[in-house]
Order: C-alpha cells, then sequence, then structure tokens
C-alpha cells in the first residue's frame, strides 16, 4: 500500500509541476509577445535593439520563475563542474551532448540569467506547437526547413536558404550578446542508436560537424567563447516526466570553455574540402575529450556504489 501511495503521490506531483508551468507560460506570453510586436511594427533600430533585450529578460524571469516554482516540489541535486563562469556582455555557442529533454532544464540551472538567453535553431515545424512556438518566434529562433540532395537537385535555388534565413534572424538581434546552443549529435542518444550507428565513441553517439559548421557560418562573428558542455546521468537517463516527479536524484554538469577562433567559422563548410576536414577534426577532438569525460562520471559512479 505504501508504495501504491507513493507512486499515486509522484504522479500527482508531476501533474501539479506541469500546471504551474503552463500557468506560467500563458502569464509571460502576454508581454513577451508585446515588446516583439513592438520590435517589428517600429522601424527604429535602437528601439528595436531595446525591445529585444525585454524580450530576453521577460524570458529570463520565466525560467526563474519556474524554477522557484517547481524547486518545491523538485529537487535534484545539481552537481556542477568545471569552468562554467560565464558573463551576461559576451556571446557564446554552447556544444552539448544530449540525451533527454531534461537537457535544456539542465543548461538553464547552469547558465540563466548568468549568460545570455539561449537561442536554438529549430525545424520548421515546431512553430505550431502550443504556446511555445508563439514564444520561440518571439524570441526570433531561426526556424529552419532542411532540404534533402534530391530536392537540392531539383530546385538549386533552395541552397543556402536556410543560411540566409539564419543570417536574417540573427541580425535582428546583432549587437545583443545571445548564447546559441547546438546539438551535434543531432538526436538523443540511446543504446540502439549507438550500436545502429557503430558509433566510435563509448558514450555518445556520433557528432553531426555540418550543423555546428552551419550556426558559426551565420553568427561566428558574433560569437566570443565556446561552452563545451557534458550532461551526466549517474542514475541512467530520466525522462521529463521522471522529473517532474523529483525521480531524479542527481545530474551532473561539467563545463568547459575556451576562445572561438576564427579558422572554426571562416569558411565554405559544403563547398571546400579543406575547411570541412579541419572543421570536422576539430569537432571530433572536442567529442573525444567528452566521451572520456563521460568515462571518468562514469567510473566515478560505480566507486560510489
Amino acid at each position: 500500500m505504501g508504495t501504491m501511495l507513493r507512486e499515486i503521490f509522484s504522479h500527482v506531483r508531476a501533474f501539479l509541476v506541469a500546471v504551474m508551468v503552463t500557468v506560467l507560460t500563458v502569464i509571460g506570453l502576454v508581454p513577451l509577445l508585446l515588446a516583439a510586436l513592438l520590435k517589428l511594427v517600429v522601424p527604429i533600430p535602437a528601439f528595436r535593439r531595446f525591445c529585444a533585450k525585454v524580450v530576453l529578460t521577460i524570458a529570463e524571469w520565466w525560467v526563474e520563475a519556474n524554477r522557484a516554482t517547481a524547486g518545491r516540489l523538485i529537487r535534484p541535486h545539481w552537481d556542477i563542474r568545471g569552468d562554467y563562469e560565464v558573463s551576461r556582455d559576451r556571446s557564446y555557442i554552447a556544444i552539448v551532448n544530449h540525451q533527454s529533454w531534461v537537457d535544456i532544464p539542465a543548461l538553464l540551472e547552469v547558465f540563466n540569467r548568468r549568460a545570455p538567453f539561449f537561442k536554438f535553431f529549430l525545424k520548421q515545424e515546431l512553430i505550431w506547437v502550443p504556446l511555445l512556438g508563439l514564444a520561440w518566434w518571439a524570441l526570433d529562433y531561426p526556424m529552419l526547413k532542411r532540404y534533402s540532395k534530391e530536392t537540392l537537385k531539383k530546385h538549386p535555388g533552395l541552397k543556402g536558404r536556410d543560411l540566409e534565413k539564419t543570417r536574417a534572424a540573427c541580425e535582428k538581434t546583432r549587437g545583443v550578446p545571445q548564447t546559441v546552443v547546438s546539438f551535434p549529435e543531432g538526436t538523443r542518444f540511446t543504446p540502439e542508436k549507438h550500436r545502429r550507428q557503430d558509433s566510435p565513441y563509448r558514450h555518445l553517439l556520433t557528432p553531426r560537424a555540418g550543423g555546428v559548421a552551419f550556426a558559426l557560418a551565420a553568427i561566428g562573428d558574433q560569437i566570443d567563447r565556446v561552452l563545451d558542455v557534458t550532461i551526466h546521468y549517474p542514475h541512467g537517463t530520466p525522462t521529463m516526466w521522471q522529473l517532474l516527479q523529483n525521480r531524479v536524484p542527481r545530474i551532473v554538469v561539467y563545463v568547459r570553455q575556451y576562445p572561438l577562433e576564427p579558422e572554426h567559422f571562416q569558411g565554405d563548410y559544403r563547398e571546400d574540402p579543406e575547411f570541412r576536414a579541419r572543421f570536422q577534426a576539430w569537432i571530433n577532438d572536442i567529442w573525444q575529450e567528452k566521451d572520456r569525460q563521460i568515462e571518468a562520471l562514469t567510473r566515478e559512479d560505480r566507486a560510489e556504489q
């Protein structure tokens, strides 16, 4: 009976947190959309930059409100390591391994209101996600539509269109510090995907360097530093529902950072084989070190058991 009651209570807890987050999202959307609309209709660059900062500030406080509210019911132990001292006056690209939707709250826990608010590159279809689609539009997240090689052969005019759209979206917030997030694996890690890929890494999928190269081609001249973020779940990869149930005892986030060198964004990844090879080698070096770090954390977990 006791086990059953605890199970029921965990689901009630998760439901309450989900309702609170939804209510706060609805409340936060009103000023967020108002500031975004003002930025859209008033053709004064200085005013638009001011509105962009207002939008980001509202988003940061929305995250803080959710952390404060949900924190009464959800209390994982945050084990944050490495060089995570950041500045709100600098722009960053965060290169992160991807295992779960819990990765997003983990990033926000470490960097919200410490680094500039996150900017994600999203699939165009996500604009239709209820509530969040509007928020992503207000935050000027680039909405991308990827084209297959076959489509590009039939319609060569589509080549480079995503890059143009991304640059245009980034121009709207030029001069406003930002943190661009990239998940080079392109999908969440699972043992099945790892086997199917025959990944050369023990704890990671093979990175797709093209995605990072695409982001840096659009905004590399605005980025000051690279945040190499490794997320590790000692008790197994959780779902978002398990986080809401308060069933994620500990989350480790390890951060390395270093300057972004011009050689990493001054080149044509698609058309220049030499630049592509150098860029892929750079991403692979990051991934090898990340894999070693996860292995060290895994051995540490075993020693503590």
